[in-house]
C-alpha cells in the first residue's frame, strides 16, 4: 500500500513546479484545484518520511539496546510512534470521495410532528451554525420558509470555509454523514400537560458546486416566478421575485424567495440546482462502481433515521454508529465535533477494510 507514495513523489515536484509560476495563478480556480491537490500530497509525504526516519531510529536504538539497556525504553517509545505514523498514511492513502474538498449546501425540512417538527428544523439550523462558527467557517441562507411559531418549514444555507482547508475538514467532508432523518423526543410548546412527543426533521447535504462541475443548458430549465410567502402563507411582498426553476431531464425542482429580487433568487436557486445535479451525478457513479466503493455510513436514500435527540435524558444517539452521549444541550450548542468524528472513523474503518478485502 505504501509503494504508492513513491509515484506521489514525482506528482508532488511537477505541482511545486507549475505553483511557482506566475502563469498559473492568473487561473484563480486552477491554483486553487492544484493548492488542494499540492496539500493533500504534501501530507501524504511528510507522514511517510516520519514514518521511514522513524523506522531508521527504530533499528538503531535496538541495536544499542544490546550494549546499553538505556536504550530500550528509548526504542519502545520509537516503536509507538512509528506505529502511530504508519497508521496515520494508512488513513491518507485511503481513496477520498472526490468532492470532499467542496464546500456544502444544506437543506433542512420539517418533517412529521408539524409545527414541532418546525421548531425543531430551527434548532438543528441553529446546532449547524453554531458548529460551523468554531470551524471557522461562514454560513449563508439562500432560502428560508418560516412556521407560524418561527421555526422553518425548510431552510437551504451554504457552509463556506474560509482560506485554504487541510484534506477531510471542508464543510462538506464533515457534514455529509448529517444527511437524513434526524428524530427529537421532548415536550413540544404546544402541549399543555407535559408529555413527550416524537417528531422528526430531514436534512440533505449536498457538496456545492461550481458553475464548471456542471454544465446547464437553459434549454432545459423551466422557470416560474411567484410571490414569496411568510408564515401562515401570507404575501411577504407585492412583486413576483420568488424563482421556481424546473430541470427537465431530471424533473428536479428548486425554488428561492428568500432575496428581494427575482435576478437574486434565480441565482440563488441556480446554485442549488447545480449542487443537486452533482449529488445526483456521483451517486450514479457509485452505484455503477459498486457497493465497494459505497460509504457505509452515508445512505443513499436519506430515508434512514440516522440520530435520535432526547430531551429529558440530555441524550444525543447516532444509529449508525453506536455513538451515544449525554451532553445534548452542549451538542444543540454547537459542540457537534465528536459526533461528527464518530462517523467520520466508522467510514474510515469501512474504507480501510475494503482496500483490504
Amino acid at each position: 500500500m505504501f509503494e504508492a507514495v513513491e509515484h506521489m513523489l514525482e506528482e508532488h515536484t511537477e505541482l511545486e513546479g507549475r505553483l511557482a509560476l506566475p502563469e498559473t495563478h492568473a487561473d484563480a480556480r486552477l491554483a486553487k484545484q492544484l493548492n488542494r491537490r499540492y496539500a493533500e500530497l504534501s501530507a501524504i509525504i511528510t507522514t511517510w518520511r516520519t514514518w521511514g526516519s522513524l523506522a531508521d531510529d527504530l533499528e538503531a536504538a535496538r541495536e544499542l539496546s544490546a550494549d546499553d539497556p538505556s536504550f530500550a525504553e528509548e526504542a519502545d517509545r520509537l516503536a509507538i510512534a512509528r506505529e502511530d505514523a504508519e497508521e496515520r498514511l494508512r488513513r491518507l492513502l485511503v481513496p477520498r470521495d472526490p468532492a470532499d474538498d467542496k464546500d456544502a449546501i444544506l437543506e433542512i425540512k420539517s418533517g412529521e410532528g408539524g409545527e414541532e417538527s418546525a421548531l425543531f428544523a430551527g434548532d438543528l439550523l441553529r446546532m449547524y451554525s453554531r458548529y460551523a462558527e468554531t470551524a471557522g467557517w461562514g454560513v449563508e441562507v439562500l432560502d428560508a420558509a418560516e412556521s407560524d411559531l418561527g421555526g422553518y418549514k425548510s431552510v437551504t444555507v451554504a457552509v463556506k470555509a474560509k482560506g485554504s482547508t487541510e484534506p477531510g475538514r471542508t464543510p462538506f467532508a464533515r457534514l455529509k454523514f448529517e444527511g437524513g432523518v434526524h428524530r427529537v423526543q421532548r415536550v413540544p410548546v404546544t402541549e399543555s400537560q407535559g408529555r413527550v412527543h416524537t417528531s422528526a426533521a430531514g436534512v440533505l447535504v449536498l457538496p456545492e458546486a461550481e458553475q464548471v462541475d456542471v454544465v446547464v443548458d437553459d434549454n432545459d430549465l423551466r422557470i416560474d416566478v411567484f410571490r414569496s410567502s411568510g408564515p401562515g402563507g401570507q404575501s411577504v411582498n407585492t412583486t413576483d421575485s420568488a424563482v421556481r426553476i424546473t430541470h427537465l431531464p431530471t424533473g428536479i425542482v428548486v425554488s428561492c424567495q428568500n432575496e428581494k429580487s427575482q435576478l437574486q433568487n434565480k441565482e440563488q436557486a441556480l446554485r442549488i440546482l447545480r449542487s443537486r445535479l452533482l449529488a445526483a451525478a456521483q451517486e450514479e457513479a457509485d452505484a455503477a462502481a459498486g457497493e465497494a466503493r459505497r460509504s457505509q455510513v452515508r445512505t443513499v436514500d436519506r430515508s434512514e433515521r440516522i440520530r435520535t435527540y432526547n430531551y429529558p435524558e440530555n441524550r444525543i444517539s447516532d444509529h449508525r454508529t453506536g455513538y451515544k452521549a449525554y451532553n445534548l444541550d452542549q451538542v444543540l450548542d454547537g459542540d457537534l465535533g465528536p459526533v461528527l468524528d464518530s462517523c467520520v472513523d466508522a467510514d474510515m474503518a469501512a474504507r480501510l477494510a475494503a482496500l483490504e478485502e
